[in-house]
């Protein structure tokens, strides 16, 4: 990613998840769509975790992860680069909260505050899912420890969070 004083770069937070198909191969290869998108750097990895259905209960397990992203992008074009990337991977959205090849939230964007139609920062419903907090409290930490703790106490007061288990360390 090349950035310039007129492109100033943000940090962002993404969530990743599968359950259909090879689901770490549609996790690893969404990252790698997304960081051939001019202005888009993946700079974090936290390890892929396990975890059964929320919402609609009849369908396979989870593969979940977080990402650390460098951009330059707007948060809206950041989540139009990810919604591109989830149709190239075949997201088909039928059922809520159904089975997926790939999802990608925009978690956090910065200090990004939105509530629009099309996006809303943070994430609406991130402090209430232990699948998107516990990857995302793995990466966090290394840049905001303050964010990274905020985090866990949300965490803390969540049930399901043993739900959660880590199915490969991050590399």
């Amino acid at each position: 990613m090349s950035t310039s004083s007129a492109e100033p770069s943000v940090y962002a937070y993404i969530g990743l998840g599968s359950n259909m198909g090879d689901r770490e191969q549609y996790l690893r290869r969404s990252l790698e769509l997304l960081a051939e998108r001019p202005g888009v750097r993946i700079t974090r990895q936290s390890g892929i975790y396990e975890t059964e259905p929320v919402g609609f209960v009849d369908q396979d397990p989870f593969l979940n992860m977080s990402a650390e992203v460098e951009t330059t992008l707007p948060p809206e074009g950041l989540l139009d680069a990810m919604l591109d990337v989830e149709r190239q991977l075949g997201r088909i959205r039928e059922i809520r909260w159904g089975p997926r090849t790939i999802d990608l939230d925009l978690l956090l964007y910065g200090q990004a505050e939105r509530s629009s139609d099309f996006l809303q920062l943070p994430h609406p419903r991130m402090l209430e899912r232990a699948f998107v907090l516990v990857p995302l409290i793995e990466i966090a930490a290394a840049r905001d420890p303050a964010l990274a703790e905020w985090l866990h106490e949300h965490l803390e007061k969540l049930d399901r969070k043993e739900g959660v288990c880590l199915w490969k360390k991050a590399q």
